[in-house]
């Protein structure tokens, strides 16, 4: 069963269009530690977690990045619509509007398109988790150089500002919560062997 509510995780009501700092968080939609790639990440991660709890843990936070994603995106969209062309010029967003025009990309602030290879899912639950944690470690770390330009007046606006500080607290829950399932699943394991085998696919872990 699926349910969406047609409404964002947090509000993004932004009225001042700016495609210069639309460039830079379009990182956390489809760069190496985006919502984009952690939604997947976790959504693929869930179905060899051994432990159903650490398993439903992966699906609650795999849906709520795409939450994130949807959010990211809004910002992203809000930042660069209605751009007369001298505005596109002067904020150096013409790159970028020559191949997507104002349609949300999955990219990085580079300009690197999505790819699969900024994600793993290995099949091992430790393997898996250990990974987790420094995904949400790096995803908080790049909201924070996000909110390092707004707080530095690159952007002095509180509706950009406001929804980038709460998807970086959620990085900070999605962290704790990773950590409480990679202890979950550590204490199943005899813990002088639990790096001998895979838990996930050996049959004598279970």
């Amino acid at each position: 069963m699926w349910s969406y509510e047609k409404r964002l995780q947090y509000p993004v009501r932004i009225t001042n269009p700016n495609p210069k700092i639309a460039q830079v968080i379009l990182s956390q939609y489809g760069g190496p530690d985006g919502e984009l790639g952690a939604s997947l990440r976790y959504l693929s991660q869930r179905y060899t977690m051994p432990n159903r709890k650490v398993a439903g843990l992966l699906t609650d936070i795999g849906t709520e990045e795409l939450a994130h994603l949807e959010m990211v995106s809004a910002i992203v969209h809000q930042l660069t619509r209605n751009l007369t062309p001298e505005e596109i010029l002067a904020q150096g967003f013409q790159n970028y509007y020559v191949d997507h025009t104002a349609g949300v990309y999955p990219a990085s602030a580079a300009g690197v398109p999505f790819t699969a290879a900024y994600i793993q899912s290995k099949g091992d639950p430790i393997t898996d988790l250990s990974e987790d944690l420094g995904a949400e470690q790096k995803a908080r770390t790049t909201y924070d150089n996000i909110l390092r330009f707004t707080d530095d007046r690159l952007v002095d606006d509180p509706d950009v500002r406001d929804p980038i500080a709460f998807l970086r607290e959620r990085e900070i829950v999605h962290y704790q919560r990773f950590g409480e399932g990679l202890r979950m699943i550590t204490e199943e394991l005899d813990a002088k062997n639990f790096y001998a085998f895979n838990p996930a696919f050996d049959k004598q872990a279970r």
